[in-house]
């Protein structure tokens, strides 16, 4: 709850809206937060305080303060534009979530939430233990697995003649391809796996830069693990080649965007009060649980 109101500064000082990476790297830049604590990372691997940042937005989205229209853009509401949070205006937010989805547990006796959202620390939110199973199997995939998954999804977003090189000592280079960005421009891309549980230190970005000049347009670092705040700034350092860093919290947004090996899961919640003008009996509870699509409740 501590970056509710940071996180509603950023967006606004965005124009209104911004992917994540923007939010947080603004968040970051404005509050001038220190190194060790961006590179923190939590038991299951992911980067901490990106983790808060993206609860934070969870619970906004559930106050009516920002936008849940569209994946991978957060944006303020009009709501949320006007809205100035003190710490205690933002406890009294979580504190009033947290009571909900208390309730709604209780009421609906177990029954699991959409895997939606990711669980908080001492929260009821919906869960999301789907993307951590999937870090366990990227971590537990063998070398060459994760490049062949890296292959497939290159290819999967548009890239073409996407070859896995499988050789050692050509400087972390594992493959290259090509993006064709219209019919008159394209880009030959050379990539880089690293089956990483921990985070990507600068040192692996300037010596991935150092193999590919003179050899490609552009490059891409993909890890099942994380990037050091260090690492972000090195990969987009003014005179360098810029580099794009795909983690693992990006490769499951791009499984989960392209529904490879994850297949979305529709529910419906019945909304009692639109029958309660029809004559449904307040004592009637035989439709509160969800009820999946083409099922009978």
């Amino acid at each position: 709850m501590q970056w509710f109101g940071p996180l509603l500064d950023a967006l606004r000082a965005l124009g209104g809206s911004g992917t994540p990476d923007e939010v947080v790297d603004k968040i970051a830049d404005t509050l001038e937060l220190p190194d060790e604590q961006l590179n923190e990372v939590t038991p299951s691997g992911e980067l901490r305080f990106r983790n808060q940042v993206a609860w934070g937005r969870f619970y906004l989205v559930r106050e009516g303060l920002l936008d849940s229209s569209r994946r991978g853009v957060w944006s303020i509401t009009d709501k949320g534009r006007s809205a100035s949070l003190s710490p205690e205006d933002s406890r009294a937010i979580f504190l009033k979530w947290v009571r909900i989805f208390s309730e709604e547990r209780k009421r609906k006796k177990g029954v699991s939430e959409p895997p939606e959202e990711q669980v908080g620390e001492g929260t009821g939110a919906p869960s999301r233990n789907y993307r951590e199973r999937v870090l366990e199997i990227f971590r537990s995939l063998p070398p060459d697995g994760f490049e062949r998954l890296s292959q497939r999804l290159l290819r999967e977003s548009g890239f073409t003649q996407v070859t896995v090189t499988g050789r050692s000592g050509d400087g972390g280079i594992d493959g290259y391809g090509t993006l064709q960005v219209n019919p008159l421009v394209s880009f030959r891309v050379l990539f880089q796996c690293k089956k990483y549980e921990k985070a990507v230190s600068p040192s692996h970005i300037r010596d991935f830069r150092g193999a590919m000049t003179g050899r490609a347009d552009k490059g891409i670092i993909i890890t099942t693990g994380t990037f050091t705040a260090e690492a972000r700034r090195e990969a987009s350092r003014d005179g360098a080649p810029p580099l794009e860093l795909i983690d693992g919290e990006k490769l499951i947004d791009l499984l989960q965007e392209l529904e490879l090996g994850l297949t979305p899961v529709k529910t419906f919640e019945v909304e009692e009060k639109f029958f309660s003008e029809f004559g449904l009996s307040s004592e009637t509870n035989n439709l509160r649980k969800p009820t999946p699509k083409g099922s009978v409740a």
